[in-house]
């Protein structure tokens, strides 16, 4: 009987041996059961365009790169020879914008490299470079772009390594992106959201020489009057309706409903971005266009840091992307919603994945050379409470606030839970400051000490308070702390030109809203009174200049209207007045007198462009303003707010919130 059981046994181990090759043959599938494999590398030159390329090709995706100039100019999947577009020779590339100490020094630069390497090739992955070092007439600086290619992926990831050596000349850098044109025969729907979602014109149809557009008041708005479709007759297309602020903005892209394939960047962390989680980004335009930046004015204007000053070293990873397609071959229903879903679920996996392990650059740290930061924020606004879902990062030491325009240096965000404690992961090692803010509560939180991360370090610093200005005990307020002018009244786009994909909760990113300023105030300005007045309703989304004529515009006076019982003649008061944006912009402030000096002036601020550009928001600022008791009064007060500048239509600004403080009783 033993004899007998272990000849089974022999005979089940042999049937196993035979059985393993097999299922390890065989080849691994994606789930439209393409077969995969291990990624190859050929070099070979076009015989159409005497052109020298790198091809990288893994049995799902097929890309093409010029070399040695890195220049993505094809890929191919599931059966499309290039879902690029075929007649550019820019159509997946990375650029920057920069200005010299030399006015002649500057401009557009497509940073195409000069050298071509294999990085490392397995039976995984393979990672390619296409470098360039500093050459006098170019931008100063080293740079590094590199693409991976995955076995059994349906995608490209992209990253970027940028260098300047303290003994290069002085510089200037305004933006770093990446771009895709994509071909315009197949991809005609656009996704930035779930509820961001529609058919998209052409290009063709902005072509105003042809008749096709007419430009309105900037050149990045027109409004389409002979579309190829005529839905869109009438309709304003501007690519900053699409816009997207960075802390939501991880996945785009285009679908092709004919082809059924998806086209998406993916952008798994906000580490290697400029200016915050809340700042606005493009995302998906007309062309059709993808984009993913890095550095960018973009609602911020000049203040963003960007200079490079002599003996300024600096070195940062960007990226990487992820540049993702994906298709439905069941041929049930229009494909959109599946492949925006599945694009979804693709980012959430990205995300999970970061820092990503495979990159083989050591300028880019794994998950084991960063460090942990935790602990638990509470407010002492004259009480102490959690401060709960508030914004808290590790960025740059500076000022409060600095975050905001820091481009230089990478920043780590999260999210209080419901009881203040934040978890900050894969963090670079460094010396950083915590930053922070608490909707619901003025101002900018900054901890006292610098947080010092090493690799592998986890850093406790338990409670952390914030004591949000305050002088005094509120006696009135208008608007909710949360750095937009979300909450004012957004008037109702005109019929004539809107953009009907936008009706939803996002009102203010249609077309020409401040120009409704001047019809519903045609003669005087807005006046608010507090207790009769309400703020959804009365105090419009934005202090814009009054139009009087083709092209003659005059400054805006808003007045708020309070009583006071009393008044401490001898006691200080304090005008807590936050903005949260402001563009070409002086506000002046006077109390109970319009025919005087203003008792304060912010000065000329601001050059976010937020109003023309269908923001809601964009740099904050807040001003805690000293008022002597003496120029109020017992009775009826008006504050005067005055927005002095007015040469065209887009000066202005827009308030977060504003407070009256009276005198501390302590």
């Amino acid at each position: 009987m033993v004899l007998q059981k272990k000849i089974a046994s022999l005979i089940i181990c042999f049937l196993l041996l035979l059985l393993l090759p097999l299922s390890f043959s065989k080849p691994t599938r994606n789930l439209d059961g393409i077969s995969a494999r291990a990624p190859t590398v050929q070099q070979i030159r076009n015989r159409h365009h005497g052109t020298r390329e790198v091809i990288v090709d893994n049995g799902i995706i097929r890309v093409s790169f010029s070399n040695p100039q890195g220049l993505v100019t094809g890929i191919k999947y599931k059966g499309i020879d290039n879902v690029l577009h075929p007649h550019l020779r820019a159509r997946g590339y990375w650029d920057i914008t920069w200005q010299g100490t030399n006015i002649r020094q500057g401009g557009l630069d497509r940073i195409e490299g000069t050298k071509f390497r294999i990085i490392s090739q397995t039976q995984e992955q393979v990672e390619i470079s296409f470098s360039r070092t500093w050459e006098d007439g170019h931008i100063p600086l080293n740079v590094d772009k590199r693409y991976i290619i995955r076995r059994n992926t349906s995608g490209i990831y992209m990253y970027g390594i940028f260098e300047r050596l303290p003994e290069w000349p002085e510089l200037d850098m305004g933006l770093i992106r990446i771009a895709f044109r994509l071909n315009p025969e197949r991809f005609h729907y656009m996704a930035v959201a779930d509820n961001r979602q529609r058919e998209m014109p052409t290009e063709d149809d902005r072509d105003i020489e042809r008749g096709h557009a007419k430009v309105l008041s900037y050149k990045e708005a027109v409004q389409l009057t002979h579309p190829h479709n005529s839905m869109f007759k009438n309709q304003v297309d501007d690519k900053y309706q699409y816009t997207c602020e960075i802390k939501d903005n991880k996945v785009h892209g285009w679908i092709s409903t004919k082809s059924r394939v998806g086209f998406w960047i993916i952008s798994p962390s906000g580490e290697y971005r400029s200016g915050g989680p809340i700042k606005q980004e493009l995302t998906s335009h007309v062309g059709p266009t993808a984009i993913t930046t890095f550095i960018s004015g973009h609602y911020v204007g000049a203040d963003m840091e960007a200079h490079y000053r002599p003996g300024e070293a600096w070195k940062k990873v960007l990226g990487p992307v992820f540049i993702y397609l994906n298709s439905d071959s069941t041929g049930n229903n229009p494909p959109q919603d599946l492949l925006w879903e599945d694009a979804k679920q693709q980012t959430e996996k990205e995300v999970k994945a970061w820092p990503y392990e495979f990159v083989a650059s050591s300028d880019f740290l794994s998950r084991r050379e960063r460090g942990i930061v935790t602990g638990r924020l509470l407010v002492n606004d004259r009480f102490l409470t959690p401060g709960k879902s508030a914004y808290v990062g590790l960025a740059p030491p500076g000022e409060a606030g600095s975050w905001q325009t820091n481009t230089k240096g990478y920043q780590f965000w999260t999210k209080t839970n419901e009881t203040g404690y934040f978890t900050i992961e894969n963090v670079r090692p460094g010396t950083y400051n915590l930053y922070g803010w608490v909707p619901g509560f003025i101002g900018d939180f900054r901890y006292q000490n610098r947080v010092n991360v090493a690799a592998g370090s986890h850093i406790s610093l338990g409670r952390v308070v914030y004591q949000p200005p305050r002088n005094g005990p509120t006696l009135w307020e208008i608007g909710v702390p949360d750095r937009t002018a979300r909450e004012y009244f957004i008037p109702e786009p005109y019929k004539n030109t809107m953009n009907p994909y936008l009706n939803h909760t996002d009102k203010f990113r249609q077309y020409g809203l401040w120009q409704r300023y001047t019809e519903l105030y045609p003669t005087h300005d807005l006046v608010y009174t507090v207790g009769a007045s309400n703020y959804s309703q009365d105090w419009f989304y934005a202090q814009v200049t009054r139009k009087t004529g083709d092209l003659t515009y005059m400054p805006t006076t808003w007045q708020i209207v309070f009583h006071l019982p009393t008044v401490n003649w001898q006691g200080s008061y304090t005008l807590q007045l936050a903005l949260a944006s402001a563009a070409r912009a002086n506000l002046q402030v006077r109390i109970n007198t319009q025919n005087s000096w203003p008792f304060f002036s912010t000065g000329n601020i601001g050059k976010d462009n937020a109003i023309a550009r269908h923001g809601i928001h964009g740099m904050y600022r807040l001003y805690s303003i000293n008022v002597p008791g003496r120029l109020l009064r017992t009775g009826t007060n008006t504050i005067y707010l005055r927005q002095a500048k007015a040469t065209g239509p887009f000066e202005g600004l827009m308030y977060d919130y504003i407070r009256l403080e009276e005198p501390s009783r302590d």
